[in-house]
């Protein structure tokens, strides 16, 4: 989610604020469509992997055939898939990912429960073992959430890189905590960072510059290692974060810009999110349901 309390953007922050993207001045609502359209038909580095379908949330056991069915769907338009969990299905995701030769980022979901936390560690690394793994990512924004100490989290992070060593270990986070904390960086092999102008109240129309500072700050913090966007996107409905606006037409522009962005600059992208999940309101509100490209019944929303 990666939402800061009283730090959103400032239209004075506009000059030198980096790359606008694609000149949309000249495009109506079909124009946009067939765009965006054209901009996912050529494929994108990864996607964040959707889990549950309408009615499930966390802590439902999925099917193998409810993955599989997804997989097939996602496999056309990008080369990775990234996952959360690794446990009550989400297992599932890299093992059949890797049998239709795509790319995994495999996550285990860390939070203040330690058991569940155990569970976690030790299914990512049983899949590691079995080949299913490319990148593993120990942890998802648990220091934002305060659900760890970053001493606690740096335990896991050295347990999954002795167990697996052959294999790229990182922790995904807000792209500030890495300025934060330097040890991140020290104990990762990879530097995996949210980046999400949406969250900080940005305008559609300065969003793409915006991530780029997100970037140019998580380099400054990275010491020359590789850096990953694990997850950008932008809602299509829902209520508004200051002055960034849920709409299909926001949701096409910033699609279409980080894609041309990331060809253009080589940025390694998974983009948040794949399908529209009901489940996710709450603390991010209605907008929380409302992040895939394809909608909650599996359609292509535009």
């Amino acid at each position: 989610m990666s939402y800061r309390e009283n730090h959103h953007f400032s239209l004075t922050l506009k000059e030198g604020s980096g790359d606008s993207g694609v000149d949309y001045s000249s495009y109506n609502f079909d124009d946009l469509k067939k765009l965006w359209r054209e901009t996912l038909n050529q494929g994108m580095h990864g996607i964040c992997f959707s889990m549950y379908e309408d009615g499930q949330e966390p802590g439902d056991t999925i099917t193998e055939e409810q993955v599989e069915r997804r997989i097939k769907i996602l496999k056309p338009y990008t080369k990775w898939i990234r996952s959360f969990s690794c446990i009550e299905g989400n297992e599932h995701i890299p093992r059949i990912a890797k049998k239709h030769g795509m790319k995994t980022m495999v996550g285990a979901w860390l939070g203040d429960d330690m058991e569940k936390n155990e569970e976690e560690i030790k299914a990512l690394i049983q899949l590691a073992k079995e080949g299913c793994v490319d990148i593993a990512a120990v942890g998802n924004e648990v220091l934002y959430r305060n659900d760890l100490t970053l001493e606690e989290l740096l335990i896991y992070i050295k347990r999954v890189k002795e167990a697996i060593p052959d294999v790229s270990v990182g922790y995904v986070d807000a792209y500030y905590e890495f300025s934060r904390h330097p040890e991140l960086v020290e104990f990762s092999d990879v530097i995996l960072s949210n980046c999400y102008p949406y969250w900080e109240g940005c305008p559609i129309d300065y969003s793409l510059g915006h991530m780029q500072r997100m970037y140019d700050q998580v380099i400054e913090a990275a010491n020359g290692k590789k850096i990953i966007i694990t997850e950008t996107g932008w809602p299509s409905k829902g209520g508004n974060e200051g002055d960034a606006v849920s709409s299909d037409e926001n949701t096409m522009k910033y699609f279409i810009n980080t894609q041309v962005w990331a060809e253009k600059d080589d940025v390694e992208i998974f983009y948040f999110s794949s399908f529209d999940e009901s489940w996710k309101v709450g603390a991010e509100g209605d907008v929380g349901a409302y992040w895939g490209l394809w909608d909650k019944n599996e359609n292509l929303k535009y």
